[in-house]
């Protein structure tokens, strides 16, 4: 995982029978929910209390290597 500014990469695995948009919305309610109840402050000062917007991108990495998938998320903090 790298947290960017604007966006977050995630490098996930997961079993065929689950679908990418079950894990992003997953991903989305539960880091939403966790930090709402850590700093609820927080959700007075987010846009109608949201923390994630309902956009996503997801990409299948066929034959690339894990390591390069890495490779390119850590790379992600040192591009401008």
């Amino acid at each position: 995982m790298e947290v960017m500014p604007d966006h977050v990469h995630l490098f996930v695995s997961a079993h065929p029978k689950i679908s990418p948009s079950y894990i992003v919305k997953m991903l989305k309610g539960i880091s939403g929910r966790k930090l709402f109840i850590k700093h609820p402050e927080l959700k007075n000062k987010l846009w109608k209390g949201r923390l994630w917007n309902s956009s996503f991108y997801i990409e299948t990495i066929g034959s690339i290597s894990e390591e390069n998938i890495k490779r390119y998320i850590e790379n992600q903090k040192t591009r401008g």
